[in-house]
């Protein structure tokens, strides 16, 4: 089964420069030259930064600049071999020499599949301390001076059918849907991943403009992706550390999504689309019973810098999702949502 993001290629404008990015970041960097960078994160999972004119960058749907491909992990060889035998009925699939399986979507986005085994990721983060409930006594929080991602959490596009683009991963590659944010998006988890979610399709037609917004045009496109940092004392240092490196700051500042509980800081980023630390989100298994949320109830529980459409305080409301039961009935073995074909209104 898909374990989670093994590779996140970037077809870019200027290489040197997202390279220079990414290292102030705080992803380590394996090599880098002119055409090509390399990062490996600790959990074992690769950023490659190339030329969006590279022959390398695979030809899909994806408009623009960002992650062009996406290579997901799978547990084993066994398991692979059998995704690519499915796979293969009605599309194309590319084997390269070293196993590795390429194809596009329904939707026209590229994919890959690779064998892949994660490192066990060592975190430590400083014990927090509350009004009655000390952990931490005659010792300092740990002093960092950059942050240092590592995992990859999750991967966003922006598509102009999010029923589509989700279909394809639920039906054939066996994600679980984790939670739908009413006419905004669908979240869905790879079925070997605890993360609360590895991808997130967002609708690309909502009334968003600008690139500090999200600058949804009607197309399919990288909107973000999402780097694991320890706490909220990691993400505020990245973030002071990528201003005095000379980097736009972020647009939001940090926030909490109710949505997966997860600390977020969207940061600018020259690949296209954004670069975001997060910290402090859901883990979920199977018996995880997905929400239908009120968008912007959903989307932040606080955020530093609150724009226009978010002054007026979200209704609480949100729905579990037809078809789910903490002891899984009503889910098919695959974990596929079972009920009406998923409206977008406000539950």
């Amino acid at each position: 089964m898909i374990n989670g993001i093994e590779t996140l290629l970037y077809g870019v404008d200027d290489v040197e420069l997202c390279t220079r990015y990414f290292v102030d970041f705080g992803l380590p960097l394996i090599e880098s030259n002119e055409h090509y960078a390399h990062f490996q994160l600790d959990e074992s999972s690769n950023v490659i930064i190339r030329s969006i004119n590279d022959p390398l960058i695979p030809k899909s749907s994806i408009v623009g600049t960002g992650v062009q491909e996406v290579i997901w992990g799978v547990d084993t060889q066994h398991n692979l071999e059998r995704l690519v035998k499915e796979l293969s009925v009605d599309r194309e699939v590319r084997l390269d020499d070293d196993g590795t399986a390429h194809c596009l979507t329904d939707d026209g986005l590229a994919i890959g599949l690779r064998v892949y085994t994660k490192r066990p990721v060592e975190s430590a983060p400083s014990p927090i301390n509350s009004p009655g409930n000390i952990n931490r006594i005659n010792q300092h929080k740990k002093w960092i001076t950059k942050a240092r991602p590592k995992a990859i959490q999750h991967v966003v596009f922006q598509t102009p059918n999010v029923e589509s683009s989700w279909a394809f991963f639920r039906d054939r590659l066996h994600f679980r849907v984790t939670d739908i944010q009413a006419g905004f998006g669908i979240f869905g988890r790879a079925p070997g991943a605890r993360d609360h979610h590895n991808i997130y399709f967002i609708n690309a037609n909502l009334p968003f403009k600008g690139p500090d917004v999200w600058g949804m045009d009607g197309l399919l496109r990288f909107d973000h992706a999402n780097f694991g940092v320890d706490d909220v004392d990691e993400i505020m240092v990245g973030s002071n550390h990528m201003q005095r490196q000379g980097w736009p700051k972020s647009h939001w500042g940090l926030g909490r999504h109710r949505i997966a509980s997860s600390l977020f800081m969207y940061l600018p980023c020259p690949t296209g689309g954004q670069a975001e630390y997060g910290a402090d989100s859901d883990h979920l298994d199977d018996s995880w019973v997905p929400r239908i949320w009120n968008p912007m109830f959903g989307f932040f529980s606080f955020i530093t810098n609150m724009q226009p459409f978010m002054i007026d305080a979200a209704p609480w409301e949100y729905i579990y999702a037809p078809g789910y039961t903490p002891d899984g009935k009503g889910v098919s073995g695959l974990g596929a949502y079972t009920g009406e074909a998923i409206s977008f209104r406000t539950p």
